[in-house]
């Protein structure tokens, strides 16, 4: 399944790549994009296993910047 969340205080292209890249890494996703330009969040995972990825990609996400929030 595919679901797409906004990301708040998103500051640079840069970060927005490597969170990408670190969200990538995680098991339980099959594919991660982020789009800077519309501070969005492109998810494919298991059905099954939203609830409990979504902390792991936030914990991800914080590793870069630690003031981004995703937006469910």
């Amino acid at each position: 399944m595919k679901k797409k969340f906004k990301i708040e205080n998103l500051d640079c292209a840069n970060c927005a790549a490597k969170m990408e890249n670190e969200i990538n890494k995680l098991e339980e996703v099959n594919k991660a994009s982020i789009s800077f330009m519309t501070s969005r969040l492109t998810l494919e995972a298991d059905d099954d296993k939203f609830d409990t990825i979504l902390s792991k990609v936030e914990n991800a996400m914080k590793k870069i910047e630690d003031d981004v929030k995703l937006c469910y």
